[in-house]
């Protein structure tokens, strides 16, 4: 039991105090532990991540005075408690007394007393302070707030924030389409409007899921697979897929007909691609390359994905510790580089071909005002707006200027779905690429 503590103290302590992506630090910390005590890692350092805000503002009310530096674990082993006790409805006494346990493996025994006062005072009266809390504000870094608060008003900003304090839940977009019912029956899930197949949380391992094994289907947000599909990709076509890694959209591309190339800077992350490509049976070709200064064999593509790097803020729900992690300044040079990559996106485009930039990101300046400067550098680039039918007439998901703008409020009767932003365009110049 404390072997699995210790764990997650090791992850929060490397996101929180190093700002390492928790994907990158689990592996690492649960190595050794049984597949059931590592689920149970994951899920407490994730809680304690979604809900750090609203943790932090209980236990500043039950210290007296901060911690010195020197017993930031402390901190950590309190949070970890107190989501145990009131995130995960864990009994009491286990609560308290692993984690005064864990106090002492982390070489912290001298508070081991303030540990357990803390966390009886939660146990008595957290509970009723937690319910009265302003989850969805405390939740939120003060910048981000403001961004969204602005962006899509107060009401807006609060379902998004309120949307962040669940998991996400598990999405399958299917090889074939015309499966859905069949396969819906089988894996007891729901078909969403946008064709995605939604299982319920009780769902088994997915790779003990049927129809993985025969590769009918992969692993996809609801949102994420509306951009590929505004390619209307078809048999024979010629389709680019940018950062094509982890491979969602190039598999619904190939699935089409269409004949794709998936490009990526990172050939470990292509590997990805190839896997699931060779489980599906689909056929694209794997790019390692740097679109920047990338160019193709032969002639200009039919259509070009660009799903740029972002902050990525559109997959909250899915990565809490993001929330804690992005900055206003690395948005802003995350900026920058989409607006390079889209330049790049358009001169691989030919005549008459169609462009579509995405982002999982809810910053407006990583979606609308990327696309916006790149529409007034070249003049020959032109916005081909999108309709509520191709994204399962949800009218909602379509802005004014006719983009793809997601949120993860959006279908929340249903689990809701990630936050993306995405514009269809078409190149009308020369097949130089030259706005």
């Amino acid at each position: 039991m404390i072997a699995s503590r210790h764990a997650a103290l090791v992850a929060l302590r490397q996101v929180l105090d190093r700002r390492r992506p928790l994907d990158e630090v689990l592996g690492g910390a649960v190595a050794g532990l049984e597949a059931r005590d590592r689920a149970f890692v994951h899920s407490l350092v994730a809680a304690t991540l979604r809900h750090l805000g609203r943790i932090d503002a209980l236990l500043d009310r039950c210290l007296q005075r901060p911690l010195p530096p020197k017993a930031r674990p402390v901190r950590h082993v309190l949070r970890l408690g107190a989501a145990q006790l009131l995130v995960l409805g864990m009994p009491s006494h286990a609560a308290v007394s692993t984690a005064v346990d864990l106090c002492v493996a982390a070489k912290q025994g001298g508070h081991k007393g303030l540990v357990n006062a803390v966390l009886r005072r939660l146990d008595r009266e957290g509970r009723a302070w937690w319910n009265a809390q302003d989850a969805p504000r405390l939740n939120t870094p003060d910048w981000l707030w403001k961004r969204w608060r602005t962006a899509y008003g107060e009401e807006t900003a609060r379902a998004i924030a309120a949307a962040h304090l669940l998991p996400a839940p598990l999405d399958l977009t299917l090889r074939d389409a015309a499966g859905a019912a069949l396969w819906a029956d089988r894996l007891g899930a729901a078909v969403l409007p946008t064709g995605s197949l939604r299982l319920p949380p009780d769902h088994d391992p997915v790779v003990k899921l049927p129809g993985y094994a025969e590769g009918a289907w992969w692993v996809q947000d609801a949102a994420a697979v509306l951009p590929a599909r505004l390619l209307r990709a078809r048999p024979g076509m010629r389709v680019l897929d940018l950062c094509a890694a982890p491979g969602g959209k190039t598999l619904q591309l190939a699935a089409a007909g269409a004949e794709v190339t998936a490009l990526d800077r990172s050939d470990g992350r292509l590997n990805r691609v190839r896997e699931n490509l060779d489980r599906t049976g689909l056929t694209a070709r794997p790019v390692a390359a740097d679109v920047l200064t990338w160019s193709p064999d032969g002639e200009p593509f039919d259509a070009v994905l660009l799903d740029a790097p972002c902050s990525a803020t559109g997959t909250l729900r899915r990565h809490p510790d993001a929330l804690w992690l992005k900055t206003p300044e690395a948005v802003a040079g995350l900026a920058e580089t989409q607006a390079a990559l889209l330049d790049a996106a358009v001169r691989l485009v030919r005549p008459g071909g169609v462009l579509v930039y995405c982002v999982c990101s809810l910053q407006p300046e990583e979606g609308p005002t990327v696309v916006a400067g790149a529409l007034e550098r070249h003049a020959a680039l032109s916005r081909d707006p999108i309709t509520p039918e191709e994204v399962g007439c949800l009218g909602d998901l379509i802005t004014p200027d006719g983009d793809l703008r997601t949120l993860p409020c959006h279908l929340a009767e249903v689990g809701g779905m990630d936050g993306f932003y995405a514009a269809r365009m078409v190149w009308t110049g020369s097949s130089s690429g030259v706005g």
